[in-house]
């Protein structure tokens, strides 16, 4: 095991085929078809937006996701349907991505929708850290109101998740949860966590296909058992927990760069998403005590060249520096050689060429002994007078 990471994952995500089910599985989720049918025949009956009682392939995938939460047990699946029904409906959750909660402060720092990772599948990260102010937190969790308004914006988020998911056989299926654990006050935040594990776990199975936990402190240990009696073991298995200041190195192997967020050692800033796909990065490693030179040539005069660079967790030097083609030409200091410390967030820069050349970006890892994962990317517009 690696030394970022204390669990790895050993879920296995359904791929909904039919074909795939074992026939034992086929006959349960036939028989929760047939008490589904007589219980709510003759009623509207949706999920998701999606008719239950329709016998098509999208009502196949949610009977399915509740199949598998409850190890296939057709009476016991149908007791937690119909329980989720009828909560949907009591909670108006059909209706609440379109709610106005008053958390307006909330968007983008405490959960949020953000990019895909590797495979497609939409992720959601979240942090609690702006609760260790008390101020802040009294006045999330100081009344029991206030507690179920930020349920219900949880929930909010979950659904606007979901939206994006295909329910389709072979499909984008499910969610990635990403949670920072840094800062977060665990006592205050207990009793809405606790409710909300349960919440999502009663009434959103098999959603999440992977929750990596990641700036994980010394205590989660005791944190996680005051969690566990509350998580199944099939969502136990679907963790990775990774230790503080190695967050891009474990979300680089689920997220490409260029979607991860720049706070937590990618390329993406917010409203990023506004301008299209992201345009993709080059990965790169840095071992302890290397110096890497990533050269960048061909630059034509007259032309500018824009870079993007991260190193995860950082905590080395870095710089830029024009080098003409010219011979005798003067090499141009574009950045100086600087430190950039651990929390340092991704370099962002652009340099106009009088000349014809190449663009050397450095990081010097010499003075370490860790290996670090990196990331960068450029574009190159010619001049318009050309």
């Amino acid at each position: 095991m690696e030394a970022d990471t204390l669990r790895s994952p050993s879920f296995k995500e359904d791929t909904y085929f039919l074909s795939h089910l074992k026939s034992s599985e086929k006959k349960a989720l036939q028989d929760l078809k047939d008490k589904l049918n007589a219980s709510f025949g003759g009623e509207e009956c949706t999920m998701w937006g999606v008719p239950l009682l329709s016998g098509d392939e999208k009502a196949d995938v949610i009977l399915l996701k509740f199949l598998r939460a409850r190890d296939f047990k057709a009476s016991v699946s149908f007791h937690m349907l119909e329980k989720c029904l009828a909560w949907r409906k009591e909670f108006n959750a059909d209706g609440i991505a379109e709610e106005d909660l008053g958390l307006k402060e909330l968007d983008g720092v405490v959960a949020y929708m953000h990019g895909y990772d590797r495979e497609g599948h939409p992720v959601c990260y979240n942090a609690y850290g702006v609760f260790k102010d008390q101020e802040m937190c009294e006045r999330m969790f100081g009344e029991e109101k206030r507690v179920n308004n930020f349920l219900r914006w949880k929930v909010q988020v979950m659904e606007k998740g979901i939206s994006l998911l295909h329910f389709k056989p072979g499909g984008i299926n499910s969610i990635i949860q990403v949670t920072d654990l840094k800062d977060m006050p665990k006592r205050e935040l207990r009793v809405a966590s606790n409710q909300i594990l349960s919440l999502f776990q009663d009434n959103y199975p098999e959603m999440v296909a992977r929750k990596i936990f990641i700036n994980v402190p010394w205590y989660f240990s005791m944190l996680y058992s005051v969690f566990s009696p509350f998580l199944t073991q099939r969502t136990k298995s679907k963790f990775v927990i990774s230790r503080e200041g190695f967050a891009a190195e474990t979300l680089y192997k689920f997220i490409r760069p260029e979607d991860v967020p720049v706070q937590y050692g990618g390329l993406s800033r917010p409203n990023n998403s506004q301008n299209g796909p992201p345009k993709p990065a080059s990965e790169f490693v840095v071992k302890g005590g290397e110096k890497v030179n990533i050269q960048i040539e061909g630059i034509e005069g007259g032309a500018t060249i824009t870079w993007d660079l991260v190193v995860g967790g950082w905590d080395l030097e870095y710089s830029a520096e024009f080098v003409p083609n010219a011979e005798g030409g003067y090499t141009i200091a574009v950045e100086k050689a600087r430190k950039l410390g651990p929390t340092e967030e991704a370099i962002h820069n652009s340099f106009t060429a009088r000349e014809g050349g190449k663009m050397v970006l450095s990081v010097d890892n010499t003075a370490s002994r860790r290996k670090k994962v990196a990331a960068y990317r450029y574009i190159v517009r010619k001049s318009c007078l050309d």
